[in-house]
């Protein structure tokens, strides 16, 4: 019960730094500001904010269900899981850490290419388009989200075996702070900038104290599971 706990933690807070990420971040704004630029009333821009959570949601569910059913279903890859799960942990967390420390670059070209036309598709749905936004650009991955959510949330989900609470909760923690924005925008625009300022800087702090985080754990790991000496 406790290592679910501390999974579903760590689910929320792996969504939460996936979200104030620069690349996320940039365009959580920029969908927010874009729909909320179109809508009549605060209100309005909230509904917006929180359908595009839920698209993000939605999105993040789907695919973890797909990824951990499909990689669960094979019984050699199941057993093989099951058995050196903890042994593989050590060196996935060292490298995502190292990623997030940016000693390691990743190059995914591409990957905001389609956003002009999928803000079109949204202002055309209105606030229903805002969940479909929402979708999309959770599944517009960049380097920093593709190293938390594959590298991190997929094997945590495969080690607890939950392919809907641990995605869940690591879409709602992408959520988290698209609605403070979505709030902020219905409120004023000053208030947006200030925020965005703030969220640049602890970004930067939360991604390097995870990422040192996670190569501690990692070699921890390594040592224990991998190498036996602890």
């Amino acid at each position: 019960m406790k290592e679910l706990l501390f999974g579903a933690i760590s689910a929320l807070w792996l969504g939460i730094l996936t979200s104030i990420s620069p690349c996320p971040l940039a365009t959580n704004i920029a969908a927010i500001s874009f729909i909320g630029n179109r809508l009549s009333s605060g209100r309005r821009v909230i509904w917006s904010g929180f359908l595009y959570t839920v698209g993000r949601m939605i999105a993040y569910l789907a695919l973890g269900i797909v990824t951990v059913a499909g990689i669960m279903s094979i019984p050699g890859v199941a057993n093989f899981l099951q058995q050196y799960m903890n042994k593989l942990l050590g060196p996935i967390l060292i490298i995502v850490g190292l990623i997030l420390l940016e000693l390691i670059r990743i190059n995914l070209t591409g990957w905001s290419s389609s956003t002009e036309r999928a803000q079109k598709t949204a202002e055309r749905g209105g606030i229903l388009g805002a969940g479909l936004l929402g979708m999309f650009f959770a599944l517009s991955f960049c380097p920093i989200s593709a190293a938390l959510f594959f590298g991190s949330l997929i094997p945590l989900s495969v080690r607890h075996n939950s392919m809907m609470i641990l995605p869940s909760l690591y879409g709602l923690g992408t959520g988290i702070p698209v609605m403070l924005f979505a709030i902020l925008i219905a409120v004023g625009t000053r208030a947006v900038g200030k925020a965005f300022n703030m969220l640049t800087k602890i970004e930067w702090w939360a991604r390097r104290i995870t990422g040192i985080i996670f190569i501690a754990v990692g070699i921890y790991y390594s040592l224990v599971y991998l190498f036996g000496v602890l």
